[in-house]
């Protein structure tokens, strides 16, 4: 029998130790609490994030290894090229936040579920009008065609998920995010697990020590709080304008 502790209602805070997470399944630290921003943030600033499904307990991970992108070598490749040649997508960053973390819920490849339940989308749209979550869009026309969301703490950015209309939507709307967080000297974009699409696009695997390391260290550096809507412009990539304002 599985024994996990119990998170405290009254210390959002506080969190057992990442490094005592289970081996199987693999990172599964705790259960219970709450998606107040508060805890949130204390959860993410730790190197843990909660992830269940429907009719289940809030389960709280710490998985090893951990899935990242360095903002550094993520870049536009040929095939991304190709496919954006003669397409005139703009990017934006904040100005349709809701309209992506719908997006990214919404039922793909044939699955019915999802993992980005609706309590889920009201603690990350409390966390987005606080200012500490944020979205990257992609846009042809009026129309969203792919996008990326997340959250910061500090200067690390914890992606949560993405998705496209179109193909090569989300694929630019990341590459645009890691853009916008390298010309801020911001190194990591965390991805949680690793699947094939993000190992694809440029993602690694390091061990959770070093993850935590790393993260907690970033986490604790100034931030940048607030809407991102009028953040120095990202780059004009192939086949996009330059970020709306």
């Amino acid at each position: 029998m599985i024994r996990l502790p119990e998170l405290d209602p009254a210390t959002p805070e506080r969190f057992p130790d990442p490094r005592t997470a289970l081996c199987e399944p693999n990172g599964l630290l705790a259960f219970g609490g709450d998606l107040a921003p508060a805890r949130l943030l204390a959860a993410y600033g730790q190197g843990i994030f909660p992830w269940y499904g429907d009719e289940e307990p809030i389960l709280w991970w710490s998985p090893d290894p951990r899935c990242v992108f360095r903002t550094g070598t993520l870049r536009i490749n040929r095939s991304l090229r190709r496919q954006l040649r003669g397409k005139s997508w703009r990017v934006t960053v904040d100005r349709a936040f809701e309209a992506v973390i719908h997006a990214c819920a919404a039922p793909r490849d044939g699955h019915a579920g999802t993992w980005i339940l609706p309590e889920m989308i009201d603690a990350y749209v409390a966390l987005h009008r606080l200012g500490h979550a944020h979205s990257v869009e992609v846009w042809d026309g009026t129309r969203l065609v792919g996008g990326v969301y997340g959250l910061a703490v500090g200067q690390l950015f914890c992606g949560e998920s993405m998705f496209s209309a179109e193909s090569g939507g989300s694929k630019l709307a990341l590459m645009a995010l890691a853009d916008l967080l390298r010309q801020w000297g911001w190194p990591l974009i965390d991805a949680q697990v690793a699947n094939a699409h993000t190992l694809g696009l440029g993602a690694e695997e390091i061990p959770r020590e070093r993850y935590l390391h790393e993260a907690t260290r970033l986490a604790a550096l100034p931030g940048r709080v607030g809407s991102w809507a009028d953040a120095a412009a990202l780059q004009s990539q192939p086949g996009a304008t330059q970020a709306a304002c």
